[in-house]
């Protein structure tokens, strides 16, 4: 099956044939690529979905998210997330493996395309020369042999007619020899233009022609192939992904399973729960008896003992208890005293936990400007230390600033916890404390203030401040010692320590870890009694020794 032998003369044919194959493979990548974009918008629509719903940071959604079906809920718009990124996947894989694949194909297609029909056009052309040449030579033929007829016959007129001169009769004579004469060489000629004719048909029917359609034919059938290729790729983009999304639906089951009714109506008693106890039996008042009617203190009337209010005859009491007690409108008040007592104590307890965050980042960033001053006192063509002082003070004002914010809040706690039963003991001193990490700048107010017999001093509170804070001052000015190696360390590369306070090394060279990196980049190493400096801390290798004293652990 060969399309230069049965196809010989469908060239137009093959040629249009060849150009709807093209058209084919460019409406396909026109499809895979609007595939891609509708996977990309509905990637992009399930992101804005997802984002949509979830939580707004520090709001009323936020604290809903406690509950194990709204986390449940959150897991599912995190899915969600990966589910639209594997979409995106799609888009990207289908682009890149088909849809540039394919363009870039086709181009080259078409040139292929172009050469071979640019080819057998020209072959066209040669064969219709050649044609036009021999019905040129044949036309010439003919013409010459008529000719020769016309003169033959007038010259034999001519010799028969007994009045014409014999000059005319030998000029007649040699006319017909010039005209036979001439037939005879348009007889020759035609001949010769008639076998190059004849070959050269053959050549263009039989081996021309046939080779520029099969080398079509094999450009089509490439096209074919190459098309049925990229559908394979198409179906296996998709398959791809399949195990990934299933794995996103089997998060949002597991979450689903993970929901605890049980748990989140525990949640509900911890949220809402305000700490009174349900009122008593209200007393029979006899009005019959001339007496004074008072009401019992378990009744509806004045539960926080602001007095017992008058009651008129047949009138209704006008204080009520805590449930019966509209809630005000207006403004919380700092100590969020509008709140029942068990909600109040969550209240404050969080407004210490953001106070003691807030003074613990206050003195992390305390210390990272007092470790700057140090290097820039080391090393004065880093920076001006006397720079650093006005910020240094900044900090420490905020840090006493929070401080005293922190006392306040503790105070109104330890009140509040000194009247709930239910609080224990060691909940009312972690109240106050801040992270064990600082102990020495931890000033929690319910334990300052608790005397041995229970009893609670604002003076002993104050005073304990000021202690802790003059020793952190102090502490601040101490010489310092010479320190202890805290591990070792290798050279990755050789650095010329030629700025103070810093030590040159080797690269491979082993020395001592005194100090390490504090987030400024140094590492403080020594080598032996007498030479130690900062390096920095990319050119070594750091291997602590976590026994050593003054190592850190990371968890």
């Amino acid at each position: 099956m060969s399309w230069g032998t049965e196809l010989w003369d469908q060239f137009d044919n093959l040629e249009k044939h060849t150009q709807w194959g093209i058209d084919i493979l460019e409406k396909y990548i026109k499809f895979v690529k609007e595939r891609t974009e509708i996977e990309l918008s509905y990637a992009k629509q399930l992101r804005n979905l997802a984002k949509k719903y979830q939580p707004k940071k520090n709001s009323k959604e936020e604290e809903e998210y406690r509950y194990t079906a709204c986390k449940a809920f959150l897991s599912t718009l995190n899915e969600m997330n990966d589910y639209a990124g594997q979409h995106e996947v799609i888009s990207e894989n289908m682009t890149s493996s088909i849809t540039v694949e394919l363009a870039r194909y086709v181009q080259e297609l078409k040139q292929e395309r172009k050469s071979y029909f640019h080819d057998g056009r020209k072959a066209q052309q040669h064969i219709e020369i050649c044609w036009k040449q021999l019905e040129s030579s044949k036309r010439r033929f003919e013409r010459d042999c008529k000719e020769a007829d016309r003169a033959q016959q007038y010259f034999e007129k001519m010799d028969a007619d007994i009045n014409v001169t014999k000059a005319d009769v030998e000029k007649a004579r040699q006319q017909a020899q010039v005209r036979h004469q001439m037939a005879e060489d348009s007889k020759a000629d035609y001949s010769s233009i008639l076998q190059k004719f004849n070959h050269e048909q053959h050549e263009y029917y039989h081996t021309h022609i046939p080779n520029i359609f099969q080398k079509i034919q094999e450009m089509e059938e490439r096209r074919i192939v190459r098309i049925g290729e990229s559908m394979k790729t198409y179906a296996e983009v998709d398959r791809q992904v399949i195990p990934i999304i299933g794995k996103c639906l089997d998060e949002i089951v597991k979450a689903a399973e993970s929901i605890d009714q049980k748990n989140d109506s525990q949640l509900v008693i911890e949220a809402y729960k305000s700490g009174f106890e349900p009122p008593g039996d209200i007393e029979f008042e006899d009005y019959t008896q001339p007496m004074k009617r008072t009401v019992s203190d378990n009744s509806l009337s004045n539960s926080r003992g602001e007095g017992k209010p008058e009651l008129k005859f047949g009138g209704k009491a006008k204080g009520k208890l805590w449930p019966f007690i509209k809630k005000n409108k207006g403004a919380t008040p700092e100590d969020f005293s509008n709140l029942p007592p068990e909600q109040r104590r969550k209240k404050l307890q969080q407004k210490v936990d953001e106070l003691n965050k807030e003074i613990q980042k206050e003195m992390d960033q305390r210390d990272a400007i007092t470790k700057m001053k140090d290097v820039y006192l080391k090393n004065p063509q880093m920076g001006d230390p006397a720079s650093l002082d006005h910020k240094l003070t900044e900090v420490s004002q905020n840090i006493e600033k929070l401080r005293l914010e922190a006392q306040k809040f503790e105070a109104w706690l330890a009140e509040v916890e000194g009247r709930l039963p239910a609080r224990s003991e060691q909940a009312r001193r972690q109240s106050g404390m801040f992270d064990a990490q600082n102990p020495a700048t931890v000033n929690s107010c319910a334990q300052d203030r608790e005397s041995p017999d229970g009893s609670y001093t604002e003076e002993q509170s104050q005073e304990g401040e000021g202690k802790v804070l003059a020793t952190d001052f102090d502490d601040e000015f101490d010489e310092e010692e010479p320190l202890p190696a805290i591990g070792t360390c290798k050279a990755l590369y050789t650095f010329e320590g030629q700025n103070e306070g810093t030590i040159s090394v080797v690269e491979g060279e082993t020395l001592y870890v005194i100090e390490e990196d504090k987030g400024d980049g140094w590492t403080r190493i020594r080598r032996n009694e007498d030479e130690e400096g900062y390096v920095p801390t990319s050119y070594v290798e750091v291997y602590l020794d976590k026994n050593a004293k003054g190592a850190k652990t990371y968890i």
